[in-house]
């Protein structure tokens, strides 16, 4: 029988190549820590390589028109990318382990368990030489539509087109992750350049699990870390967090203005208690209200000084960190995120006080997400750009009212961010 962490992993490929979905939250939850390890590492795998996988076996197949059932290609992914990837993992574990799978009627299909059995064999006679194969096909093949997009849209600011398969190579490595500590901080844990405040883990450090776990750090993007360090000399007394989940961004800002009265909004509950959970975890005060931030932004009520927008996205910026966007993202409605962008927008502009300060931010390179809006909200008289972000953090030299990092150098997210004012005089 298969082992857990092979279980979660087939269970997490059929619900993105089936159902259309991302990777839940907590897919890998119930997993030892060693377990966990290898789950997220076999999933890395296969869903980056998803298109090289399924195209080196296809030939194998008698009649590879005819289609193969989901059960039999996650079976077979699972196989070769621990064959190709994993060299910890036997060549016993690999294989028989995902014979089981496609025998296993909720996630494979078994009619196929032989022919899984006899591809597997036959890859792991030589698995170096199965590395350099699948590694010397073309790229192209783990790339979709909504992929390319995202590169195009990444370089395009810069006058970059042409490293289109350097970013690509960028995005197809795991993530590195970053902290901010909240107390005491672990010597593994050491500062990052051009970001106060930031943390990255020593060459060769364990994650650190249970710092996280007390309370006294959280994982937050290096792109994030950095948007929240935007230059305002404001003193703010009340402050917004317009799509708050799940509180990282919101843990920032009450760290940043103590004194500031903070309101945090989610509109879905479940995502809501967790935001509670870690408000509550660090320390944070802030009245939570789950309500749908554009109509609650829209009613009467008092101004914000500061709003922070970090608005719902196709999250193309995020490839790297969440490598299932490339195959769902082509089912995205984009004109629908763009008019839900717009509208937040709209909404927020009428709870800025004057003087306030707004900052609109997606975690997307695509220009119909960030570039364009900024245009649009900037073209309305009573509201100014704000150049809230160091040298380096924009497409221009200098200061910058919008926060786009190189994307061949930065290693963070892809974010777009801008910044504005609400004039005096408006």
């Amino acid at each position: 029988m298969a082992t857990q962490s092979r279980i979660a992993v087939a269970r997490t490929l059929q619900i993105v190549f089936g159902e259309g979905e991302r990777v839940p939250d907590g897919w890998d939850a119930g997993l030892a820590s060693g377990d966990a390890g290898l789950a997220n590492a076999l999933l890395g795998h296969c869903l980056r390589r998803w298109g090289t996988l399924q195209a080196h076996c296809r030939p194998q197949f008698r009649n590879p028109a005819r289609g193969v059932p989901l059960g039999t290609q996650v079976a077979l992914a699972i196989g070769l990318a621990q064959l190709a990837w994993l060299e910890g993992v036997t060549d016993h574990a690999a294989v028989n382990e995902a014979v089981d799978l496609a025998g296993d009627r909720d996630l494979g299909f078994p009619p196929h368990r032989g022919l899984v059995n006899a591809i597997l064999r036959r890859a792991g006679r030589d698995r170096a030489a199965l590395r350099a194969t699948l590694d010397a096909m073309d790229p192209a093949l783990d790339r979709t539509p909504f992929a390319e997009l995202a590169l195009k849209a990444a370089l395009y600011p810069r006058g970059q087109g042409g490293a289109r398969e350097v970013l690509w190579k960028r995005l197809q490595a795991p993530p590195q992750p970053f902290f901010r500590a909240l107390g005491p901080a672990p010597d593994t844990l050491l500062p990052v350049d051009g970001v106060p405040g930031a943390l990255q883990l020593a060459p060769g450090a364990d994650f650190p699990r249970e710092w996280l776990a007390s309370g006294r750090g959280m994982v937050q993007d290096l792109s994030s870390q950095a948007l929240l360090a935007f230059a305002w000399g404001g003193s703010p007394r009340t402050v917004l967090d317009a799509c708050a989940a799940p509180g990282g961004k919101t843990t920032a800002l009450a760290r940043r203005f103590p004194e500031a009265a903070l309101t945090a909004l989610e509109k879905n509950p479940e995502r809501a208690a967790r935001l509670k959970e870690n408000l509550r975890a660090r320390g944070v005060e802030a009245e939570v209200v789950v309500d749908d931030a554009g109509p609650w932004m829209r009613r009467p009520g008092p101004a914000f000084d500061l709003i922070l927008l970090d608005a719902p996205c196709t999250g193309s910026g995020t490839l790297r960190k969440h490598p299932e966007l490339t195959w769902i993202g082509p089912s995205i409605d984009r004109p629908r995120m763009r008019a839900v962008q717009r509208d937040l927008l709209e909404a927020a502009v009428t709870r800025l006080a004057p003087g306030g300060l707004l900052v609109y931010a997606v975690c997307s390179w695509l220009s119909e997400e960030g570039q364009d809006h900024r245009d649009w909200l900037l073209a309305r008289p009573g509201l100014a750009p704000v150049a809230a972000w160091p040298a380096g953090m924009g497409a221009e030299d200098g200061p910058t009212a919008f926060f786009r990092p190189d994307p061949l150098t930065w290693p963070g997210e892809g974010f777009q961010a801008f910044a504005f004012t609400r004039t005096l005089e408006s």
